[in-house]
């Protein structure tokens, strides 16, 4: 409610904004995308940075481009529509509100958008079930002389039409290699959660810590991925074993 308010009051145009936040360790981590958003869009982004570290100092915010969607209002022959689409959908969509037909090189010079990425992006929207572009010349695939007018034709029973992004298919080594990036993000959620514990019961034994462990994460973890935390904080003088007793650990303050 604070930020809405503060929103209307600040004059950012005809765009309503929705923020996730997302907290790193408790996420995937994803790898930042420049991209050219509308100057309405750029904004509401300093508008809602400045409300956001106004009420938590000392955090940092990184806009996550890929994971980003909106409706957009849309006028067809047929009659109004909305679409519902990705942020990079929409970056190539409000292209034609400037203009009637654009190559593929003109739309990945505006947008800012990965090459691949726009690729997908196109095919989506010219090549997929609901055609909202004309693809020319037609084919599944976008090559770069590519170019693309709005289908003033377009016609859906439906008013909101969803209009999924072409995911790129992961190989098992990405797939690996994901799960990876997901546990180094948790690493140091975890250790906090095992330094705080100790930190306040000043001495455990094992298998009650980790129960307190599962008790207090908010993601599934594996013990023997608790066990190599254990052993890292041990390494870094946080606690130390038990001398009579290996299975019970010390808070070193």
């Amino acid at each position: 409610t604070l930020f809405r308010s503060m929103q209307n009051q600040s004059d950012p145009g005809s765009i309503d904004l929705t923020v996730n936040i997302l907290t790193m360790g408790y996420w995937p981590t994803y790898t930042p995308m420049e991209i050219h958003l509308p100057s309405e869009m750029v904004k509401l982004q300093e508008i809602f940075k400045t409300f956001y570290l106004g009420k938590h100092s000392g955090r940092k915010l990184q806009w996550q481009s890929n994971l980003g969607h909106a409706v957009l209002k849309a006028d067809f022959r047929e009659g109004k529509k909305e679409i519902q689409v990705s942020l990079f959908q929409t970056l190539v969509l409000l292209m034609f509100n400037e203009g009637e037909e654009f190559s593929f090189e003109e739309i990945k010079m505006a947008t800012g958008v990965e090459d691949g990425e726009l690729r997908r992006t196109l095919q989506s929207l010219a090549c997929g079930k609901a055609r909202v572009l004309v693809k020319n010349p037609k084919s599944r695939e976008v090559d770069d002389e590519d170019k693309f007018v709005i289908n003033n034709d377009f016609k859906h029973k439906l008013f909101r039409i969803k209009i999924n992004q072409i995911q790129m298919k992961e190989t098992v080594e990405e797939q690996v290699s994901t799960t990876e990036r997901v546990f180094q993000g948790r690493q140091y959620q975890i250790d906090a959660a095992i330094v705080r514990i100790m930190k306040m019961r000043k001495k455990l034994l094992h298998n009650l810590l980790v129960s307190e462990l599962f008790n207090q994460l908010k993601f599934p973890v594996k013990p023997g991925d608790l066990k190599k935390r254990i052993e890292s904080l041990i390494d870094r003088d946080y606690m130390e074993r038990d001398k009579d007793n290996p299975n019970q650990y010390h808070y070193v303050a």
